[in-house]
């Protein structure tokens, strides 16, 4: 009798399904065929076979439903059923912007002058994750339209569990050099969450270790942060894997041949004017914002040096009016063209100044640097000192060497002596091409292959924050324009 009933269950669940099967519609088939496409091309992309096992899932949505996902339909209450179609509509939404930030695109807002003029603070990017293959992500359970902290709560926006393995998907091409890129900040992995500007590495440069940590109501909580909820940086891709990068005098030599500066690169300049002033017109003319907008302080002790460098000091010891602001070669034409100029001049760059790495840079500037070798996959280098210092926090932040030490001259890896180590990943070398207002691999170093987000493309639209809307706010010169010149 028990044998009966089991092959009754059997049959009727078999013959259930296949009535399911049979009533449904053509159109439903159809959808499914064209989801299933989809989806198997993605999981091919995607290189994981076992994904595809969730092809059940969708044939169980579309065909057989044995899953009640839509068990709100049939509700006799109205208010269940209206609640229920915002929540269906608002979670296909997020499923499908998860779907296309992570694997496609996303937009991206400049927050800083440091690519100035290429892009302009305003500038709204549409950034393509196709271009050098989406990152898989690290960080998989996030809330897909915020990058790391939650409006309003001021809360995480993502869970630190789970954590998968960095894999970057097949794309369209590599990193080019002079190609713009998104990238996730590297020295974004700690944070002092009450002072994010400077990054933390360099408040403990300046402050010390300590003081940063025992101190909460000054910097804030220290967390760490997964790869790909490090904020987003954009910067010009100067160096790549293997070459030889060296700075003089802001001009860039790659394996000992000079860079063409990008057409828009900026420096400070110290400027004179002969028996005039600037004005905010003058200064909107020239195209400086209004933050780089400097009238420089003079005492009687910088005459002397203003003398030296040929500005004007009056007889009676005065200075007339001296200006200090970023600008390209075709602003100094405009500038020397329409205007009454005396002097003009780069801004002398200070040693140190915080760069990267912390001791061979002692006598570096921001204008004169280097030389370095950019880290390249399986390439291998001597480990000393000097080594340590420039690589060092590769070898143990970004390669996961965690237990990585110098002592004395020697290396320690897995705690035994290392004469010799062989990079995992490829590394690049960014500069902004605002160069002496750019916080870029300067001062915190090379960019890791995993850091990478994707290329812009576009910008969508640009906002003049220093102009109201229906007053100039809108460029619209900008509006579709292309987000990598000089390419």
């Amino acid at each position: 009798m028990q044998q009966h009933n089991s092959s009754a269950a059997k049959t009727s669940l078999k013959d259930d399904f296949m009535q399911r099967v049979r009533q449904t519609r053509t159109t439903r088939w159809i959808r499914f065929a064209a989801v299933s496409v989809i989806f198997l091309l993605w999981v091919a992309w995607l290189g994981n076979w076992w994904v595809a096992l969730f092809i059940f899932l969708l044939f169980d949505i579309y065909i057989t439903g044995y899953i009640p996902l839509t068990w709100w339909k049939k509700s006799k209450s109205a208010a269940v059923r209206t609640v229920m179609s915002w929540v269906d509509a608002i979670v296909y939404a997020l499923v499908l912007v998860y779907f296309v930030f992570t694997f496609v695109g996303q937009n991206y807002q400049i927050p800083s002058s440091s690519l100035e003029k290429s892009l302009l603070v305003g500038d709204y990017l549409w950034v393509n994750k196709m271009a050098y293959g989406p990152r898989v992500p690290i960080t998989p359970v996030h809330f897909p339209l915020v990058q790391n902290t939650l409006p309003v709560v001021n809360t995480k926006s993502y869970l630190d569990w789970p954590q998968w393995r960095y894999h970057r998907l097949k794309g369209l091409g590599n990193v080019e050099r002079n190609d713009i890129v998104v990238f996730n900040f590297p020295a974004g992995d700690t944070v002092a969450l009450k002072m994010q500007n400077p990054d933390y590495y360099t408040l403990v440069k300046a402050y010390g270790r300590e003081a940063v940590h025992s101190n909460p109501a000054h910097f804030g909580e220290i967390i760490y942060r997964p790869v790909d909820r490090r904020e987003n940086y954009v910067k010009r891709a100067i160096g790549l894997p293997g070459d030889r990068l060296k700075i003089v005098d802001g001009t860039v030599y790659i394996n000992g041949e000079p860079l063409k500066q990008p057409e828009n690169v900026q420096f400070n300049y110290f400027f004179q004017l002969d028996g005039a002033a600037m004005t905010d017109d003058r200064w909107e003319q020239l195209g400086v914002a209004a933050d780089d907008r400097h009238a420089v302080q003079i005492t009687r002790a910088d005459a002397e040096n203003l003398v030296a460098n040929g500005f004007r000091v009056n007889p009676d010891g005065s200075v007339p009016p001296v200006y200090a602001a970023p600008l390209t070669a075709a602003m100094i034409d405009q500038l020397k063209s329409t205007l009454p100029v005396a002097k003009i001049m780069k801004v002398p760059a200070d040693k140190g100044d915080f760069l990267y790495p912390d001791k061979l840079s002692a006598n570096w500037t921001r204008a004169d640097y280097g030389e370095v070798w950019i880290p390249k996959k399986g390439a291998t280098v001597r480990l000393d000192a000097a080594a340590w210092d420039l690589y060092g926090r590769i070898i143990r932040n970004y390669e996961h060497n965690t237990d990585a030490c110098l002592v004395g001259d020697t290396v320690y890896i897995d705690g035994k002596p290392a004469d010799t180590y062989t990079f995992k990943m490829d590394y690049y070398f960014m500069l902004g091409d605002n160069r002496d207002n750019s916080l870029d691999s300067r001062y915190w170093g090379f960019v890791p292959e995993d850091h990478i987000v994707g290329r812009p493309e576009v910008v969508l639209v640009s906002f003049d924050k220093d102009k109201s809307i229906f007053g100039g706010g809108i460029r619209w010169n900008r509006v579709f324009r292309s987000a990598n010149p000089d390419k």
